[in-house]
């Protein structure tokens, strides 16, 4: 696989004013509200809560499945995290469109979450699922073996061997160690959504796209939570078409998720956060060290310190595959900045991310 391209090979994307700096911070805090519902009820003392909260977590031992052969872990106090959206077809999630069809499943998104030394600053580094990679060999969840695989999409690691695989596929791009997991499926994200009593967003231009199931005229609209999902999933509605442009639409939805979050008061709503907790732990799958109540309450109480502020959230820097529009290239030495930069606990340098495509939606979707 050549992991390189010509600049600015593939679709033509539309030129727009780069987001300022400080618009694409958010996204640990969307991710760390979820286990700071079972923070609360469990600093409460209701133990029956607890239990039964305890009881709806999913967990896999991926330092099992992936043995010793590993990136070292840090030893600084930095930490990261892969966090992974799950398209699985399987159950409630079989009519929400889209997705692996045969009732199988790929990663819809995924982002690596650094958490800075001292646990005050945070880094996100979103991955493109058409991102083509070279796949290590890898173990699942039932023990199988799967042969190492070069030119295939980031996505299908986790098709072809779950969580492990594709944390291993990550490991494999980064040489960083993955320190826990987190997934989320379209059930549990679009209860939330529901829960939280919709997310509020404004478009500046139409959006209309029947694969994600999504029609939204130029304007202000609450989305609930089939609506949000349709969003944070469209690709042909918005930008070039890539899924550069979708991450894009993710980043900002996020950034009017954690506004919601803020909004509704959960923590003043003993109910609410009940039932919030109660969907996140029905439909979150966590690495083992995160795979009870009290070792998220441990994690997110780590967390506290950081705020949106505090964030720096980017995109792996990438080019267009000359030989498939649809996909795209790691830009290696752009990459490597950004990697070499979380390996040393150190801000991901601006020229990492430059003159690098985007997709073309920037500002097409904000926070309202």
């Amino acid at each position: 696989m050549s992991a390189e391209s010509t600049p600015g090979a593939g679709p033509p994307a539309r030129r727009r004013r780069r987001t300022p700096h400080g618009r694409r911070r958010s996204g640990l805090k969307a991710m760390a509200w979820t286990a700071a519902a079972v923070l609360v009820l469990g600093g409460a003392g209701a133990g029956y809560v607890y239990v039964r909260l305890n009881g709806n977590l999913t967990s896999i031992d991926i330092d099992r499945l992936l043995g010793t052969d590993r990136p070292e872990k840090a030893g600084d106090g930095s930490e990261n995290v892969l966090v992974l959206g799950s398209d699985s077809r399987s159950g409630g999630n079989r009519k929400l469109g889209g997705g692996a069809d045969d009732g199988g499943a790929r990663s819809d998104a995924a982002m690596i979450v650094h958490v800075h030394e001292g646990h005050r600053k945070a880094s996100v580094v979103s991955v493109p699922r058409d991102t083509v990679v070279d796949r290590p060999e890898c173990t699942d969840t039932e023990g199988g073996t799967h042969p190492a695989a070069n030119g295939v999409m980031f996505n299908s690691a986790y098709a072809t061997g779950g969580a492990a695989c594709v944390v291993k596929t990550v490991e494999s791009m980064t040489d960083l160690r993955m320190d826990h997991y987190l997934e989320v499926d379209f059930t549990g994200f679009r209860k939330i959504v529901d829960e939280l009593g919709g997310v509020e967003v404004t478009t500046t231009e139409d959006i209309d796209d029947p694969d994600s199931h999504l029609e939204l005229a130029a304007g202000t609209h609450r989305l609930d939570g089939a609506q949000a999902l349709g969003l944070v999933r469209t690709r042909h509605g918005v930008g070039d078409g890539s899924d550069l442009g979708r991450i894009q639409i993710q980043q900002a939805f996020l950034r009017a998720l954690v506004r919601q979050v803020k909004d509704v008061g959960l923590l003043t709503d003993p109910r609410k956060l009940y039932d919030i907790a109660d969907t996140v732990t029905r439909t979150v799958t966590t690495d083992s060290g995160l795979g009870s109540v009290n070792s998220l309450m441990s994690f997110v109480d780590g967390l506290k310190g950081i705020g949106p502020g505090d964030m720096d959230m980017v995109t792996m820097p990438v080019r267009y595959d000359p030989a498939a529009p649809n996909r795209v290239l790691p830009w290696k030495e752009k990459a490597r900045l950004v990697w070499e930069a979380l390996k040393n606990d150190g801000p991901i340098p601006r020229s990492a991310t430059a003159d690098t495509v985007t997709g073309g939606a920037e500002g097409v979707v904000s926070a309202s």
